[in-house]
């Protein structure tokens, strides 16, 4: 099975509405008057990560990408849990876990530690507290919404080839940023959220889905790393920034650019006028 028709799979399973029919970046459960936010992601050797890298960088990618998907739900971090594959390098992942928890200021909540022979693989789960109730949804976007995404795509795919070298493309590659701040930030004006971790277009066409509405998206306003890569920057992934939807007059409190608008035509995404009935070719999948 694909990873699309895996997931399909599950949603029969997934019958809670804390699950929101796993049509959006994690789950949202009631508690006590509060809404948590649970995510979980795992990387794997020589797949989400070089196989070579520097085990910090890992460990600060295992937890970044975790932390993006609650900064999509404007949720603040509470702490996570991660498990660790044993091998060469381990006081790197330590150093780089320590890093990137003091810089988010997170807590360490447990996890597990494996020994195995082949591909290494590392999972984390981040648990978060929604600032604003209901927690943003992929599932909101309507007719006549503005479409907007934060940042420049396009940098971690040059930083694929720009190894060390310390530059803002290597950097977006090794260390991603989870715009926190700037979920939190969002979550009160947006009607639809998500982060931006397969590429824009295949993460536009999820949106639309979810929400069961047209993205109409314009390539020109597309803020790209590199103009003579646009497409790739577009479909390539890694950019962990946020895809959102609003109304078209809303007082934004986040720099971010309006790249399209949410029509009332059949779910899906076009580009430049060109439609796209599924998701074949728009983004990494599985």
């Amino acid at each position: 099975m694909n990873e699309s028709a895996f997931v399909a799979a599950l949603k029969a399973l997934a019958d809670t509405p804390a699950a929101r029919g796993l049509e959006d970046d994690a789950a949202v459960l009631s508690v006590g008057g509060q809404q948590l936010v649970l995510t979980h992601d795992t990387l794997v050797e020589g797949v989400h990560v070089r196989a070579d890298e520097d085990l910090a960088d890992v460990a600060w990618k295992l937890v970044a990408v975790n932390l993006s998907d609650l900064a999509a739900k404007g949720a603040r971090p509470l702490g996570v849990l991660v498990s660790h594959m044993l091998g060469d390098s381990d006081a790197r992942f330590i150093e780089g876990l320590r890093e990137i928890l003091g810089e988010y200021d997170v807590a360490l909540l447990g996890g597990d530690t494996v020994r195995a022979e082949g591909r290494r693989v590392w999972g984390c789960t981040a648990v978060g507290k929604a600032t604003h109730t209901p927690a943003p949804d992929r599932r909101g976007a309507r007719a006549g919404d503005a479409v907007f995404v934060t940042g420049t795509l396009g940098y971690a795919m040059l930083g694929l080839g720009d190894r060390a070298s310390g530059s803002r493309a290597d950097l977006a590659y090794r260390r991603p940023r989870p715009l926190v701040a700037e979920g939190i930030a969002l979550a009160p004006h947006v009607t639809a959220m998500m982060d931006v971790s397969d590429g824009l277009l295949l993460d536009a066409w999820r949106l639309a889905h979810a929400s069961g509405v047209e993205l109409a998206l314009d390539s020109t306003q597309v803020p790209v790393a590199d103009p003579q890569k646009a497409g790739e920057c577009m479909r390539w992934g890694d950019d962990y920034q946020l895809l959102f939807t609003a109304p078209a007059d809303a007082a934004l409190p986040v720099a971010a650019a309006r790249v399209g608008t949410v029509t009332g035509g059949p779910p899906g995404l076009s580009l430049d006028g060109d439609i796209f009935p599924d998701a074949e070719g728009l983004g990494y999948r599985h």
